[in-house]
């Protein structure tokens, strides 16, 4: 009889020095990571390899001596980036399934969701598609929990019963992922997002209060299609509402595409057995050869900050690591690749308590997660800058012109300063 997932004798698999893995957000098998929590203290040294987690459960690894590698610092996995000793990997998304098959990132023990399909011996891991493939191929031991909640997907969410070394009985709580709000500032940078977006226009998407509005934003668009990394449960708004209808996109019409269903409920009821919904393992979404294909293909991220030169920091604020490369640069070029397309970085002109500039003289010794030479447009709620083509005087002024009133003064003082130290 298959035990419940909390029961699950880690002990019996784990060899010292395994880097254990599962997959990010929602589709973390909570059963699975609590049990393996418990255990900790009495596994043999091991290292948690983690992408962007939603529960407690990195904290709680932490509290109970674990060791990590990460992949970002966002969400949950803030913390185990945070704690001394732990290692950060930094990496563009379509790298990791290359990464994983050459043992660069290694993994030996898989902990994964999944819910049986009407074909026997098959599964769907429902909710994310990204690495799995290459996780489990890459793994010593595949161990499964078995999640009737999931939504039944398919393309790269299907696993054969037979690469799955052990299955349990799901009995933890079921990772969601509502929507972030958008606050005020988001909704206005979204509303100038969505005058730079056409019709017809196939966008990419994040998560959290910015990607909510700009979905609320795009509700009167025509005939929009999706191609993402991940979608949020506004997807699923657009969809009903007529905005997306994925007809002119070039490639894969028809079909929102994405690596990760990073939502609640609404939108895994919305995904269950829907062939319009096809989840892509990364090897595919991220790939500069697949956003080529696509037209029109208009890609928005977000960013810590910019500095006037158009560098981006995604990563590191206040000393701390709170981001990821991750995707970024993959859509950012894609837009560019794809016929008609562009690339957005979209971000509120200030940090909340809009005490800092999220435009700036110069990053300095923080990194630098997207070239200038990359940069196409960047959206404020003050306005918009294409700095695709300009030169280092021009971008700048049309940077300053976006950036916060309080901040242009001082801005202008760092860009004369900057052109007198040039001369």
């Amino acid at each position: 009889m298959t035990k419940p997932s909390s029961e699950f004798d880690f002990a019996s698999v784990l060899q010292p020095g395994d880097h254990v893995v599962w997959p990010q957000g929602t589709g973390e098998p909570t059963g699975l990571t609590a049990a393996l929590v418990e255990a900790t203290p009495d596994l043999p040294a091991y290292v948690a390899v983690l992408g962007m987690a939603t529960t407690r459960t990195p904290k709680a690894l932490v509290e109970s001596g674990a060791r990590f590698l990460c992949l970002n610092g966002a969400a949950g996995t803030r913390s185990a980036a945070a704690h001394s000793g732990n290692r950060i990997m930094p990496a563009h998304v379509s790298t990791v399934p290359g990464l994983i098959r050459s043992r660069r990132l290694p993994v030996d023990v898989v902990l994964l969701r999944v819910r049986p399909t009407e074909e026997p011996g098959m599964f769907s891991a429902g909710v994310v598609a990204d690495f799995v493939q290459e996780m489990v191929d890459a793994a010593r031991v595949v161990i499964a929990e078995i999640d009737d909640r999931l939504p039944l997907t398919g393309d790269d969410a299907l696993i054969a019963r037979d690469r799955i070394h052990h299955l349990t009985l799901a009995d933890g709580p079921e990772p969601l992922l509502p929507d972030a709000p958008a606050g005020a500032t988001d909704i206005e940078v979204a509303r100038r997002v969505a005058e730079i977006v056409p019709d017809r226009a196939t966008i990419q998407l994040g998560i959290g209060g910015l990607p909510t509005a700009v979905c609320a934003a795009l509700a009167g668009h025509k005939h929009l299609g999706i191609h993402s990394g991940v979608i949020p449960d506004c997807a699923v708004d657009l969809l009903e509402n007529g905005a997306v209808t994925n007809l002119h996109k070039g490639l894969d019409e028809g079909r929102m595409v994405t690596g990760g269903l990073f939502g609640d409920r609404r939108l895994f009821d919305f995904s269950d057995g829907n062939n319009a919904v096809s989840l892509r393992g990364a090897a595919y979404t991220h790939a500069a050869q697949t956003m080529a294909r696509l037209k029109k293909f208009y890609t928005i991220n977000s960013a810590i900050e910019i500095d006037l030169t158009g560098q981006v920091n995604s990563e590191l604020a206040g000393g701390k690591y709170i981001g990821a490369v991750g995707g970024q640069v993959d859509f950012v070029r894609g837009g560019r690749l794809s016929e008609g397309g562009r690339s957005i970085i979209a971000l509120a002109s200030t940090t909340a308590d809009g005490k800092t500039s999220k435009i700036v003289a110069g990053l300095e010794n923080r990194p630098v997660t997207t070239a200038r030479s990359d940069i196409d447009i960047v959206v404020t709620e003050f306005g918009s800058a294409e700095l695709w083509g300009l030169d280092f005087p021009a971008r700048a002024r049309a940077l300053v012109a976006i950036a916060h009133p309080d901040f242009r003064e001082s801005l202008d003082r760092s860009l004369q300063a900057a052109a007198a130290h040039a001369g």
